[in-house]
């Protein structure tokens, strides 16, 4: 059974501190919001589907209490919608996605809204306070290591460098203060509360001032030496190598066939892996070969791809690594100059990929999701 992605839409990214364009939103409200503009553009199909699907990594708080549940509400959906909260760390929102896919095409739901939200302004990272975080009884591999922390220890074992990194996050820079006066890379992005664009990118980073910044991270190093069984290596990552942290949501409409609308995407694959927790932030690669293998393409096939910057080292190693060509990659910019709102980031590329296809008229497009301690999603769409 074939199962369309009927649309995608998208909220700027606000920054997460007091005064940030989102902040003084709910994330409820956040969602609610996004699914409004999706009854609005697909009319009762939206408005009353059989489930809402919800990314969201730090569920406590402001996001404890079943999010999806509470946004379900806030939303004023029908009381039949089934509602699932979904923590798979930074992969949430794709992960949401991709069992949305998996429902309608086993005949369980014919339309779900699915997608994620984090407001980090009011649920701040590790604001859980998980046992897991500081356990240090837990042997070593199942220990956490912060993020960025994993991205200094990957950068060193692949021998990638700073100028490396510095040349990836000039180009999310430059790509993103470009495409926020395209009209048609944003066709999806959804005005909200008081945040029209983008808040988190940085128009003035130069190649000059990337080299200046000093790394940032390098006394985690000390703190989570247990963990890293006593690994030293080069702190190398500076604040301007690490997405910024921040609030949004995004939502995709997931149905079968026949809803009386035109879809705008084909779902071709999807694929979830984890991976080695020691080398951490690779683990969408994995997916992503999982998911290219199942649909028997190859990335010189996609016409446009969305890979989340999880740190500058996991898009420097991509462009490394893989054959592809540049001009098609993350060509609206990426997690480095428009921020990482954990959860909703999986919808958020969704979103941003099928409007990237939609303005260069593609055909195929893949967008794949990494995250801390070995997680991993990635899917390939056609375009209709």
């Amino acid at each position: 059974m074939n199962v369309y992605l009927y649309d995608a839409v998208r909220t700027p990214r606000g920054k997460a501190r007091p005064d940030g364009g989102l902040a003084a939103l709910s994330p409820q409200e956040l969602v609610r919001q996004q699914a409004a503009a999706l009854a609005d553009r697909c009319g009762d199909i939206a408005a009353t589907p059989d489930a809402l699907l919800l990314g969201c990594v730090t569920q406590s708080g402001a996001q404890g209490g079943h999010i999806a549940m509470l946004a379900k509400l806030h939303a004023g959906l029908p009381d039949t919608v089934a509602a699932h909260s979904i923590n798979n760390y930074c992969a949430s929102g794709l992960s949401a996605i991709g069992q949305a896919v998996a429902k309608v095409a086993s005949g369980e739901a014919t339309r779900i809204l699915a997608g994620g939200v984090e407001s980090m302004s009011g649920a701040p990272f590790l604001g859980d306070r998980a046992g897991f975080y500081t356990n240090d009884e837990l042997p070593p591999r199942a220990r956490f290591v912060p993020p960025v922390l994993a991205a200094d220890r990957l950068a060193n074992a692949e021998g990638i460098s700073r100028a490396d990194l510095d040349a990836v996050a000039l180009a999310s820079q430059q790509k993103a203060g470009a495409a926020e006066n395209d009209a048609a890379l944003q066709t999806s992005r959804i005005a909200t509360g008081p945040l029209a664009g983008e808040e988190c990118i940085r128009p003035q980073t130069t190649a000059e001032s990337l080299a200046a910044a000093p790394p940032a991270f390098g006394e985690l190093q000390q703190q989570y030496s247990g963990a890293l069984e006593g690994a030293t290596f080069e702190p190398l990552h500076s604040i301007a190598h690490a997405p910024p942290i921040c609030d949004g949501a995004g939502l995709a409409l997931v149905g079968g066939e026949g809803l009386g609308i035109a879809p705008r995407a084909r779902v071709v694959a999807f694929a979830e892996s984890g991976g080695d927790p020691v080398a951490s932030l690779t683990a969408g690669f994995a997916a992503m070969d999982k998911v290219l293998a199942q649909s028997g393409l190859a990335l010189a096939d996609m016409d446009r791809i969305e890979f989340m910057e999880a740190f500058a080292v996991t898009i420097a190693k991509f462009h490394r690594d893989r054959d592809t060509d540049p001009a098609r990659v993350n060509v609206s910019g990426g997690h480095l100059a428009k921020g990482h709102p954990m959860g909703a980031s999986g919808a958020i590329l969704t979103s941003t990929l099928l409007d990237a296809l939609d303005a260069c008229g593609g055909r195929y497009g893949l967008v794949v999701l990494t995250g801390a301690m070995g997680v991993g999603a990635a899917m390939i769409v056609e375009r209709q």
